[in-house]
């Protein structure tokens, strides 16, 4: 039985490197599943993928795509928590990636999808909102009526700090860049929009806490961004570094982090699978919790077919994105 895929032949950027062809269906090994792709959310880090620029390295030919919705059709051996028939989201086995009508998935990143949320929004969940639940409570124990100050608030990482930071009962402040941004922003929870093109953010954090700060910092964009979070911290305040989407890597004062009493947490949210996976799958059970609950639910910003698939990679690539891309089977 065959499969489409879009395959990487060769290294570089995702319109020039990927082809659809006709592959084998791939057969699951131990701890695996092999799943029929209902969505596919795409990644900044599948681009990096297609160039050999992320951590993991495939040698082509490959199929990228790291995070999937589908229905399991097989499993491998040693697998017991999910069954063929089950509709199910997470992590890929690449070279199997998920642009492809079907994947393989990894048994310890397979969970079941919320009923509360559509396919595309299930493909989106795992990943940002794994990666906000461990930054927002593991590490940062963000408290009901503390203030938590979002970069990037109107895209896929940040919007789902905004939620998960409004479902633990906090007020949440969200910096975007630019007016178009600043209605999603809003539409997502925030309490407060700074628009970094037209306010100064240290000034206006500043006004809307009376001089407080920002008790929780949920960085994912480092550059400036870092440096105007370290002036507007609260008194023993915990700003938790997530990425660099800025392209810039922060160099921290540690003596103003000892003089101003802050905290600077790192998050490398895949090192949980390794060091404590129970705590994942609590974690998922929770976020489930909450998508059935209203509480929180993906920005889907834009949903492209599965023809358009290194359109999709290109426009992700671009970083004027909102909210997540998803391509749908």
């Amino acid at each position: 039985m065959s499969i489409r895929a879009w395959q990487a032949q060769q290294l570089g950027t995702p319109a020039d490197v990927l082809t659809l062809v006709e592959a084998p269906s791939p057969t699951p090994g131990p701890g695996q599943v092999r799943v029929q792709v209902r969505a596919s959310a795409v990644n900044f880090a599948d681009t990096l993928m297609c160039a050999g620029e992320y951590q993991v390295r495939p040698e082509p030919p490959f199929v990228p795509g790291l995070e999937v919705c589908g229905d399991v059709l097989e499993v491998g051996e040693g697998v017991t928590h999910v069954a063929v028939g089950d509709r199910v989201l997470g992590g890929t086995a690449v070279p199997h990636g998920g642009f492809a009508s079907e994947c393989l998935m990894e048994a310890i990143k397979t969970y079941p999808a919320p009923a509360g949320l559509d396919d595309a929004a299930s493909a989106a969940l795992m990943i940002s909102y794994q990666t906000g639940w461990f930054g927002l409570h593991r590490r940062a124990a963000l408290h009901e009526g503390e203030t938590l100050l979002v970069h990037a608030a109107s895209g896929g990482v940040g919007s789902a700090a905004v939620q998960l930071g409004k479902a633990a009962g906090a007020r949440v402040i969200g910096v975007v860049g630019g007016t178009d941004k600043v209605a999603i922003a809003e539409r997502m929870g925030c309490d407060v929009v700074i628009d970094r093109k037209a306010e100064d953010i240290i000034t206006r954090v500043k006004e809307v806490t009376q001089g407080h700060g920002a008790d929780v910092v949920y960085d994912p964009v480092g550059g400036s961004a870092y440096t105007a979070s370290t002036k507007c911290i609260a008194f023993e305040g915990r700003i938790i570094i997530v990425g660099f989407a800025s392209g810039r890597i922060p160099e921290p004062r540690l003596n103003h982090a000892m003089v101003k009493n802050y905290t600077i947490l790192g998050l490398h949210w895949g090192l949980y699978e390794q060091h404590d996976p129970q705590s994942v799958q609590d974690c998922h059970a929770e976020l489930v919790r909450l998508a059935d609950a209203g509480q929180i639910e993906p920005l889907v910003a834009e949903r492209f077919d599965f023809a358009d698939t290194p359109a999709a990679l290109t426009r992700i690539a671009g970083g004027s994105s909102t909210g997540r891309i998803v391509i749908t089977a």
